[in-house]
């Protein structure tokens, strides 16, 4: 199953670019034998600032054709670590071939696209930098990845 991280924003290099560049390779690695992966980041930008409604528009011509659809979103349901594994391996397992996480701009998802999403996550009741949250959840797939092929990165 194919990951796809689609961003609202252009990361440059720095420390977080080389996190994110750091677990998406841990992952590839640990997920393949999975069945998990390649991922890869989609960036998008509106040039014109068009608002939320011009990023929304953006980010779906971004999203795979047939892709599960993951929005990070305040509102979401927080999971733990081992459940978001758990919900990882069981989207392979249904047969999906592509899952989509989409994090928003500096104001979020549009309503219109998060309404029409398959799954929202959330890393909890704060609000987050959209760009850090292209760390967290760059860590969160590789310990997904490390939990379901029981390796010792996560410790219960």
């Amino acid at each position: 199953m194919k990951v796809h991280i689609c961003a609202v924003g252009r990361l440059r290099a720095g420390p977080e670019k080389d996190l994110i560049d750091d677990y998406l390779t841990r992952f590839d690695r640990t997920g393949r034998a999975l069945g998990l992966g390649p991922a890869r980041v989609v960036e998008v930008e509106d040039k014109k600032g068009g608002g939320m409604a011009a990023e929304a528009a953006l980010l779906e011509r971004a999203l795979p054709a047939g892709a599960l659809i993951c929005a990070l979103d305040e509102r979401g349901k927080v999971e733990t670590s081992p459940e978001f594994a758990k919900r990882l391996g069981g989207w392979r397992d249904m047969g999906r071939s592509d899952v989509a996480f989409v994090i928003g701009g500096a104001d979020g998802i549009a309503p219109d696209l998060r309404s029409r999403v398959d799954h929202k996550l959330s890393f909890g009741k704060m609000v987050w930098p959209h760009m850090l949250v292209r760390v967290m959840l760059s860590e969160q797939l590789y310990r997904a990845a490390s939990i379901l092929a029981g390796g010792p990165y996560h410790r219960v």
